[in-house]
């Protein structure tokens, strides 16, 4: 399990595109999120320099378990102490149900 957790952590991909007005970034994060790529997430974003809406879309992504969650939940918090407000779009069915459940719940978690 761990050759394989180290060869697919890095499948999860993070691009960030700043709005035309500079007022709103989204971030598109690809891939498979899970216990072996959730503490790469929260080091993808730029908490100080973002502008103070942030949308991290999902779309494209598949939420697999608590720690992910647990890494979404600290990127909200971290924007969050910088008074920034961050939406999660594009969850698909079974990662909203993971997330819906999980998210508030793991504090300490990252």
């Amino acid at each position: 399990m761990g050759v394989f957790a180290r060869r697919v952590a890095h499948l999860a991909d993070v691009t960030a595109v700043t709005g035309p007005d500079g007022a709103s970034v989204v971030y598109r994060v690809t891939g498979a999120l899970f216990f072996a790529s959730s503490n790469d997430l929260v080091g993808r974003f730029d908490y100080a320099g973002d502008p103070g809406r942030v949308v991290v879309d999902l779309s494209a992504a598949h939420i697999w378990d608590a720690s992910s969650v647990a890494a979404l939940d600290a990127v909200e918090a971290k924007y969050a102490q910088r008074g920034k407000n961050v939406e999660i779009v594009g969850l698909n069915e079974p990662s909203s149900r993971i997330h819906g459940s999980l998210s508030g719940e793991l504090a300490g978690g990252h």
